[in-house]
């Protein structure tokens, strides 16, 4: 089965999600707040080069909530960071840092229109090998509650997906 979330180096996941447009509309789900929190996490953007990336998540606040945290993710449904803005070109790039013990991951978004479609690439580099299959499943399950919601349907649950997808995707390391 092909998945949305490969490894392109070690240290380094890319997504590719196909979403209905348009690039303005993706965008705005990616830097303004209280949409990003539908599918990500809240938090404000300063939106230049050196400007704050405020991410705010609640796993139970996502839409469709599926019941109470499984076991193996206490702990984990709630969390907040505070990155830097590295690059910014409007309606086409974003990247940020995420900070984590030992040194900064870093985030890159990229938005390419696709006739009516946009082609999503989130790039996230810099992982310890021990995130790889959960950053995997948890940015497979996020980017699909985003292209649930574009798409007009009910999204899907999230705690059962990411807890799948990242069994999944550790079984193809």
């Amino acid at each position: 089965m092909t998945r949305p979330v490969t490894i392109i180096e070690p240290g380094t996941v890319k997504l590719e999600r196909v979403l209905p447009g348009p690039v303005e509309r993706v965008w705005a789900y990616l830097t303004e707040s209280d949409k990003r929190a539908q599918w990500l996490a809240a938090g404000d953007f300063d939106l230049r080069v050196g400007g704050k990336a405020v991410l705010k998540w609640n796993n139970a606040k996502l839409p469709n909530n599926d019941g109470p945290v499984p076991p193996e993710y206490q702990g984990r449904n709630t969390g907040q960071i505070e990155g830097v803005i590295t690059r910014l070109e409007p309606m086409r790039l974003l990247a940020h840092t995420w900070p984590k013990d030992g040194g900064d991951m870093e985030v890159t978004y990229e938005l390419a229109p696709r006739g009516k479609q946009v082609l999503l690439t989130i790039v996230h580099s810099r992982l310890g090998k021990n995130l790889v299959p959960a950053v995997m499943g948890g940015w497979d399950a996020h980017t699909g509650i985003l292209a649930d919601l574009l798409n007009g349907v009910a999204p899907r649950p999230f705690w059962k997906t990411h807890s799948r997808l990242e069994q999944e995707y550790a079984a193809t390391l």
